[in-house]
């Protein structure tokens, strides 16, 4: 029993040896630990704050240009942003400014649908397209002339002067009801019905027009009658329908014209003018170098009568001078040898040896003596 009770004693000795032995070296593993933790700390944040130092030196500029592309990239919004406004600001003005013309193109077109005012249209475009090929009202052409017929007055909306006093007789015709209606129209059956009564309205101004025979009226004009169609659609859609509706109208002393074709006729006729003016101005010249011809011979014998005195005058001046040296002089100076002296002396009196230049024409072969 004693035995063991020694042997437990003993036990926790040793329990209690080793239990302080292992706190020792528990305590000595810890402390070293941590002094061989906190120098491993120490340098790695050393390293780990050189590293932060040379990643920050190779990302500064990286980052330097990431703030510019980030700028960059908000200014370019920021612009994009007022561009759309603009745009959007731009396009809402366009649609409104598409509606104004929309309604104003819907008041015009159903305007144009009054007889009166297309025939007021037409005069208009008629006149204008003449002034733009150079003519003036009431010297090149004449408007709403009326002359007296069998049938009654006739008065075309104009007539355009010719050289050497002809005339055109021009007369405006707006065919435009059913041009407006193919333009509206919704489908392809209702267009063609729409150009087939265009061609016909067209032809009925072509057989009105030539029914008038204005070629009898105004006897200085042409067989032929201009019917002037202001807009060139008009009658390309027309001709286009109907191939041979220029042909037809020609059969009937009709030239269809619209303003491009005007403006050529009128510029051929004005050049006509200018010719016509040229002659008579190189007649005029001609006429007014005839008569300063006649004027300048006229002159040339008067000079040269004038001459001929002259001559005589200077034939008689001579003699007088030989007269008086050979006769008179002689006869004076004898009174100054017996003493009886004059108180100024006789000059003496030379001939005159220069005669009248006479005056000749070498171009004409002529000789007249001044």
């Amino acid at each position: 029993h004693r035995f063991e009770h020694m042997k437990e004693t003993l036990t926790d000795t040793f329990r209690s040896l080793a239990a302080q032995a292992l706190a020792t070296n528990n305590q000595g593993f810890l402390t070293l630990a941590q002094e061989k933790f906190r120098a491993l700390q120490d340098e790695t944040s050393a390293q780990i704050d050189h590293r932060h130092s040379v990643w920050e030196s190779l990302l500064e500029p990286l980052t330097a240009s990431l703030h510019t592309y980030q700028k960059a990239t908000q200014d370019l919004e920021h612009q994009r942003l007022r561009e759309i406004s603009a745009v959007s600001e731009q396009l809402r003005q366009l649609t409104s400014i598409q509606s104004a013309l929309q309604s104003e193109t819907s008041k015009l077109a159903n305007a144009l649908r009054s007889p009166h005012i297309r025939g007021r249209w037409g005069e208009i475009a008629l006149r204008r397209t003449a002034e733009l090929a150079g003519m003036s009202a009431h010297c090149d052409f004449m408007e709403q002339e009326s002359v007296s017929s069998e049938t009654g007055r006739l008065r075309p909306d104009m007539v355009v002067k010719l050289p050497a006093g002809r005339d055109i007789v021009v007369d405006s015709k707006v065919p435009l009801n059913a041009f407006l209606d193919h333009l509206d129209a919704q489908s392809d059956e209702a267009r063609n019905a729409a150009l087939n009564k265009h061609v016909k309205q067209v032809k009925h101004h072509i057989h009105q027009l030539a029914a008038k025979e204005y070629w009898d009226q105004f006897s200085a004009a042409p067989e032929f009658v201009v019917l002037f169609i202001p807009n060139d659609s008009f009658l390309a859609a027309a001709a286009e329908r109907d191939p041979l509706l220029i042909e037809t109208a020609l059969s009937k002393k009709v030239v269809l014209a619209t303003p491009t074709t005007f403006i050529a006729l009128l510029r051929s006729i004005a050049y006509g003018w200018r010719q016509g003016k040229l002659a008579e101005e190189a007649e005029r010249i001609a006429a007014l170098g005839q008569e300063l011809s006649d004027r300048m011979t006229t002159f040339a014998e008067h000079m040269t009568r004038i001459g001929q005195s002259l001559g005589r005058s200077v034939e008689s001046y001579n003699a007088a001078v030989a007269s008086l040296e050979n006769r008179i002089f002689p006869t004076a100076r004898k009174f100054q040898l017996l003493g009886i002296s004059s108180k100024k002396e006789i000059p003496s009196l030379q001939p005159l040896e220069q005669h009248p230049r006479p005056c000749s024409s070498k171009e004409s072969g002529t000789d007249h003596s001044i």
